[in-house]
């Protein structure tokens, strides 16, 4: 994760994702919502009661998962689709989200965000 942007005037805020060991980098278009989610989660910024990222977080290891990362999958005509990876009775299962949702929960959970080479190919500038 690179930087957030997040605009009082624009319905959509941006998300910018670069690779660790590499210069490409993209932006995903997220709402207002998911992006102060994160950007309050990347700041250390406690809230005084659970939010929607950390219900997701908080019931998974209550149901015995362990949050193991997040992956963005898939760029589809413009749109990205992710996957929420969690280790359950030994097995990796995998839950479809919205990459922003995903994102959040990977802050939250401080967990790796991975991306599919398909989409850093189709998406990345240098």
């Amino acid at each position: 994760l690179r930087r957030i942007i997040i605009s009082d005037i624009h319905e959509h805020q941006l998300v910018e994702l670069r690779e660790l060991e590499g210069t490409r980098r993209f932006t995903i278009v997220i709402g207002y919502f998911e992006a102060t989610s994160i950007d309050r989660r990347v700041r250390k910024q406690k809230s005084e009661r659970p939010l929607t990222h950390d219900l997701v977080v908080g019931a998974i290891e209550e149901l015995g998962g362990q949050l193991r990362d997040i992956v963005i999958t898939d760029l589809r005509e413009g749109i990205y689709f992710a996957r929420i990876r969690v280790m359950l009775d030994g097995e990796i299962r995998e839950i479809d989200c919205r990459p922003s949702d995903a994102i959040a929960v990977a802050v939250t959970a401080d967990v790796p965000i991975y991306v599919s080479d398909e989409v850093l190919d189709e998406a990345a500038s240098e």
